[in-house]
């Protein structure tokens, strides 16, 4: 830990640029931002402006056989927050991450385009953002997880994830999931995608998460549309859900966007209105700095059919 300091501090020193040291790459970049926040527009929370900082450390080299090491870290808040390590060659890269990052599902949960946020997300009902938030179809996993991703075969690349017991106690099954991507060296600006994962939510109880995605991105617009699909043991929990988004570049430094996401519910479930979200998106960068924010809705949120919340987010940041 001590070496790590004195790496640390020298790289600060260096005005923050990147330094060989016993044949490691080091590096420091970092950010810090002001964000205004109201996920909820009917409930008054407090203050509505918040500090970010974020000190991200990294560290890579290569073992005598050829095989690329990195380690990564980031400070946030005060507190190492994500870290990671990861192994890559010809045969791709292997992640183990310690804490911060999604499944190979989760991370394309919804990849529609948006200029900031997607359309379900900075909204709760109860303004903190850890309750009350919108439902969504994504992946399982967490900390402690391994992420495989594939080179690129003729533009198609596999991502894989597993987690020893779905990192709960009382889940005996290891989580695991998989997605394809795929951009078309034929069809320049297209991508395609697919992915799914089977979640434990309990002992002998699972849903199977599913999603596919097309993207295209012409001239300064770029288009999306993803249906996902969860198929849960207890019918009733069986979900389905739609989005699309469309971005334009007006020029090198702004974008603007606008998004939708609806999930459907089964008709047996308790709350089964159609969960329906949108949101218009900003972003604004001049240099290593950007302004952008969103104001979104949800209406019926979690099936909720007296639900409907707005809330928006704006957000200064610089990178150095």
């Amino acid at each position: 830990m001590n070496n790590f300091k004195k790496i640390g501090l020298s790289a600060l020193a260096g005005s923050l640029v990147s330094v060989s040291a016993h044949a490691a790459e080091v590096s420091v970049s970092g950010s810090a931002s002001i964000t205004m926040d109201r996920p909820s527009k009917e409930m008054v929370t407090g203050n509505d402006f918040s500090m970010g900082d974020s000190l991200n450390f990294s560290m890579s080299g290569e073992t005598d056989g050829g095989v690329g090491v990195a380690v990564a870290y980031e400070i946030d808040g005060g507190a190492l927050d994500d870290y990671d390590m990861t192994l890559s060659g010809d045969w791709g890269s292997l992640v183990f991450n310690g804490s911060g990052t999604s499944s190979a599902l989760g991370a394309i949960d919804d990849v529609t385009p948006n200029a900031y946020e997607e359309a379900w997300d900075i909204v709760d009902y109860d303004g903190t953002l850890t309750v009350g938030a919108p439902t969504v179809i994504g992946g399982g996993g967490g900390t402690n997880m391994f992420i495989y991703t594939s080179p690129s075969f003729s533009g198609a690349t596999i991502s894989a994830s597993y987690q020893n017991d779905g990192g709960a106690a009382a889940v005996s099954d290891s989580y695991h999931d998989l997605a394809l991507k795929f951009a078309p060296e034929m069809v320049e600006g297209l991508t395609v995608g697919y992915g799914t994962g089977t979640i434990q939510t309990g002992i002998n109880v699972e849903k199977t998460n599913s999603t596919g995605y097309i993207k295209y991105a012409v001239g300064g617009f770029t288009v999306g549309y993803q249906q996902s699909e969860s198929d849960h043991d207890t019918k009733s929990s069986s979900q389905d859900s739609t989005a699309y988004g469309i971005t334009y570049a007006v020029n090198d430094d702004l974008s603007i966007g606008y998004s939708s996401h609806t999930v459907e519910f089964d008709a047996g479930a308790t709350n089964n209105t159609d969960q329906e979200s949108h949101g218009v998106q900003a972003s604004y960068t001049m240099g290593g700095m950007t302004l952008a924010g969103a104001m979104n809705e949800v209406e019926s949120m979690d099936g909720v059919a007296t639900g409907d919340y707005e809330g928006y987010e704006f957000n200064l940041k610089f990178a150095f």
